[in-house]
């Protein structure tokens, strides 16, 4: 991928005036189901349906898809609506069958994204073949895993390539199910401005009350498409019942995002954001600076607490510290999530010149 030098053509091929929809049930459960949400997404916005045949579950003994079986449902869809069909593989026998049922669209899902040998085995099947197929991003948050995946892919010859952003995993409590570290793929997307970017907001909110706004924000971000699970008795749904819309809730969702213009090209627009720019280079400066200085009294606390022979880590102090400080950040309109992340970052940093200190003179 060094050289990769394609270009969104598969995706231009659809002619689209607004963003490429993936929309569909997280899991296909009846033929019924299939065939009764592709008829009532075949006149929308919804390019591509989508729908889980087999379905990695992170524990035994929940629903893991109806397999095989419901690809023949997609046919019947697609043979009726008109629409692509995309399915998740997750080993070679998935894209073999998937291929022998002409399904359009292939995605790697987030727990197989981590694993460089399933990637692989999926790429070597997929090898010849000229289907569209999607990345999610792994579980964890981990740029070179994802990249991994995507280079993977494209050595085997696949050039109608993409990538789903859906959040990633975390052990602490926020209000999304997978929170999105948009820096993430914001950094992807830098690296190869050609390489379709997608977001699944269902998989990041868990809840399809933040769907629209999750959404909007991913448009608002230059993103290309959206990902969005549909079903037609959401509540009812076999798998991940509280973050499925119904079509008629799609629809709406859809009609209420705003599509803003890539730039404008007029003098006084560029020359206010250059002076915005120029005022934020100062501050971001000056926070440089700032951070500096903060790490070099931590320093100076090493060598105290080296001189007393003092633990690093303070756990009643940092509590004290992140509560303060979270206190303040909500009052200036930052988000709890960002002071969060910025803190620790900062605490971390602390430790380790704190650390370098104590430790100087003991190699």
């Amino acid at each position: 991928m060094e050289n990769y030098s394609g270009t969104k053509q598969w995706l231009e091929a659809f002619g689209l005036s607004r963003p490429l929809v993936i929309a569909g049930p997280c899991s296909a459960e009846t033929e019924e189901q299939v065939l009764d949400i592709a008829r009532q997404l075949k006149d929308s916005d919804v390019s591509i349906y989508r729908a889980g045949i087999w379905k990695p579950r992170t524990r035994p003994g929940g629903f893991e898809g109806v397999g095989a079986i419901g690809l023949k449902w997609l046919q019947k869809a697609k043979e009726e609506t008109g629409l692509m069909m995309a399915v998740e593989v997750a080993n070679a026998n998935h894209v073999k069958l998937a291929l022998e049922h002409d399904i359009d669209v292939l995605w790697i899902g987030a727990r197989t994204t981590v694993n460089p040998f399933a990637v692989q085995e999926i790429a070597d099947a997929l090898e010849g073949t000229d289907k569209i197929v999607l990345i999610k991003n792994p579980v964890n948050p981990d740029l070179a895993l994802w990249l991994g995946g995507v280079e993977r892919i494209y050595n085997a010859g696949i050039t109608k390539l993409g990538v789903v952003h859906r959040g990633f995993s975390t052990y602490e409590k926020t209000k999304y199910r997978n929170i999105p570290e948009w820096q993430i793929p914001i950094e992807l997307h830098g690296r190869y401005p050609d390489l379709p970017i997608i977001c699944d907001p269902s998989h990041i909110t868990g809840r399809r009350d933040m769907i629209q706004q999750v959404s909007q924000q991913a448009l608002d971000l230059n993103y290309d498409g959206l990902m969005i699970e549909t079903h037609n008795n959401p509540d009812k749904a076999w798998s991940d019942a509280a973050q499925q819309v119904t079509p008629q809730v799609l629809k709406e969702i859809l009609k209420s995002l705003v599509l803003r213009k890539k730039s404008d090209d007029t003098d006084e627009f560029n020359t206010q954001l250059n002076n915005y720019r120029l005022r934020m280079d100062e501050y971001d400066t000056k926070m440089l600076e700032a951070l500096g200085r903060r790490m070099q009294i931590a320093e100076d606390i090493g060598a105290l607490k080296k001189a007393n022979n003092v633990v690093v880590l303070q756990n009643k102090r940092w509590q004290e510290v992140k509560e303060r400080m979270m206190a303040m950040g909500t009052e200036k309109g930052l988000s709890e999530d960002f002071i969060n992340l910025l803190f620790k970052a900062i605490h971390q940093e602390s430790i380790s010149h704190q650390e370098k200190i104590i430790n100087s003179g003991n190699e």
